[in-house]
């Protein structure tokens, strides 16, 4: 398995794609693996991604020896991404899909960590680990799973069939309401067959499903620039303080705060800064 840097046991593993994100002031470096691995990096972890990813767009922001250490499946395209603003939306078009990720693809020396985020972006992982994997916390961002493209490229929501069986295997996951079109059905089901589910609601904050319970969490409210990645942020401090606390309510708080300050920057500039985390840490009595 090609790596970019020796590995070594890491305490966050993320599994997904890398993207290419073609933006009015140029291509640049995204995905749920960038935003949330830099997250678990800020908040003091040792990370690792496993990833496929074409090298036309630098990895530069992860750090190279002293940052993330990124395992990658060789590919001629990462996977590219567009959004184009309209009046009535975001209109999201897929270029490219790099290849699938299996589990196999995963380097022995990161497969028990503490805690495995599966953050899929086009579909490209399976929502249920193989055998030989054993984290203390199995965490997923369904975004990937819940998403396909028609014949234009053109991102479309779609079912997704496996949710039911790999929701009731993770401890948590985080989807955005964007995620499933503002369909409660569909979230009740999800909460119903989650042990920990999170909804991002943008601006509104966030809402937390545990224990037969529902609580709401207001983001602070500040001035928006750019709220790519705030959601895969607001998952890597969520599974992040999950794993320390074991509360999933002060999990939610601390990842509404933190999340919220990084629609204030554009693209990665957006991960939290040490300030930022040291201020969302401090309890609320």
């Amino acid at each position: 398995m090609p790596s970019l840097v020796p590995l070594a046991p890491v305490d966050y593993l993320v599994i997904g794609h890398l993207a290419k994100d073609l933006t009015p002031t140029g291509a640049r470096l995204g995905g749920t693996a960038a935003y949330s691995a830099l997250t678990a990096r800020a908040l003091g972890l040792r990370v690792g991604v496993v990833t496929a990813w074409g090298r036309e767009i630098p990895l530069g922001a992860l750090g190279g020896a002293d940052g993330i250490a990124v395992s990658n499946i060789p590919t001629l395209h990462t996977t590219t991404f567009e959004n184009v603003y309209t009046p009535q939306g975001r209109i999201q078009y897929v270029h490219f899909v790099a290849p699938p990720i299996e589990t196999s693809h995963v380097p022995q020396e990161w497969r028990r960590p503490p805690i495995i985020h599966l953050g899929p972006i086009a579909q490209e992982v399976s929502p249920l680990l193989a055998d030989g994997f054993a984290p203390e916390l199995l965490c997923l961002t369904p975004q990937g799973w819940l998403r396909t493209w028609d014949g234009d490229h053109r991102v479309i929501p779609c079912s997704w069939p496996k949710a039911q069986v790999a929701l009731t295997k993770a401890a948590a996951a985080v989807i955005s309401i964007e995620d499933v079109g503002g369909d409660e059905a569909q979230i009740e089901a999800m909460a119903l067959a989650c042990r920990v589910l999170a909804v991002t609601e943008g601006p509104a904050g966030a809402r937390l499903y545990w224990n037969g319970d529902l609580r709401r969490f207001r983001a602070p409210r500040i001035p928006e620039v750019d709220a790519t990645g705030a959601g895969d942020i607001f998952a890597a401090a969520f599974f992040y303080r999950l794993y320390t606390t074991r509360d999933p309510w002060e999990a939610a708080r601390f990842a509404t705060r933190l999340a919220s300050f990084s629609v204030a920057r554009p693209g990665l500039d957006g991960i939290p800064t040490q300030q930022e985390i040291q201020s969302s840490l401090v309890e609320v009595l």
